[in-house]
């Protein structure tokens, strides 16, 4: 089953963008911090690119969100 661009993963990448823009941070903010491309942060958000489970509880940890809550409602 193909997951890229399925609607779990649109919700996802608008999480993420959400949380990061709530965060105040820029794209670069968040790459810097996570040690990764500016580019790779807006792969992630425009869900050209999946995210592995370890870059999400990485991400999770410098937006500060929970990723246990952001997984539950992804899989309602």
């Amino acid at each position: 089953m193909k997951t890229l661009r399925s609607r779990r993963h649109r919700a996802l990448c608008a999480t993420l963008l959400a949380a990061r823009k709530a965060a105040k941070l820029s794209q670069a903010e968040l790459a810097s911090r996570l040690k990764t491309s500016q580019t790779a942060i807006a792969r992630i958000e425009s869900g050209e690119r999946r995210v592995d489970v370890v870059e999400f509880i990485d991400i999770a940890r410098v937006l500060r969100i929970d990723p246990r809550d952001v997984l539950s409602e992804l899989m309602q």
